[in-house]
């Protein structure tokens, strides 16, 4: 359904780390559902355990979007409108979560509910970014989980 990108958790309150000014990715793959990255300049576990908690953050100006049109980064699907194929608003994507088996969207429902709809074709036929909505044409029940 598409290649995401995502960022670790916040790290908590209180916490206090020294690291530097930039950190140049060296190598990046996903392990166990987990996102291990190698760091230039991080040579050692104590090193690495220093940044554990960090949180990452790249302007997403600076991210080329996907050559393949049916892959999105989630910084360009969170926030849009989801609405059925007749136009009915169903809520936002909140964020998105990475399974195993699909990505999926977290639907913010207008009251304030949360739904999980698998990003696949099927359910998901059209992503349309420059009218910033996401087309979904859920089965029965889905919405209701």
């Amino acid at each position: 359904a598409g290649t995401r990108k995502s960022s670790p958790p916040s790290p908590e309150p209180g916490e206090l780390f020294r690291v530097p000014a930039e950190l140049t990715i060296e190598e990046a793959r996903w392990h166990q559902g987990r996102m291990l990255v190698a760091f230039g300049g991080v040579l050692d576990r104590d090193a690495a355990e220093a940044l554990r908690g960090t949180l990452l953050v790249v302007d997403s100006a600076d991210v080329a979007p996907p050559e393949d049109p049916e892959e999105f980064h989630d910084h360009q699907l969170v926030g849009l409108a989801v609405v059925t194929p007749t136009g009915e608003r169903l809520g936002e994507v909140a964020r998105i979560d990475h399974a195993p088996s699909s990505d999926l969207l977290v639907l913010r429902r207008p009251e304030g509910r949360v739904a999980l709809i698998p990003f696949v074709r099927a359910i998901v036929p059209e992503v349309d970014l420059a009218g910033g909505r996401v087309i979904v044409d859920p089965p029965a029940g889905l919405l209701d989980l």
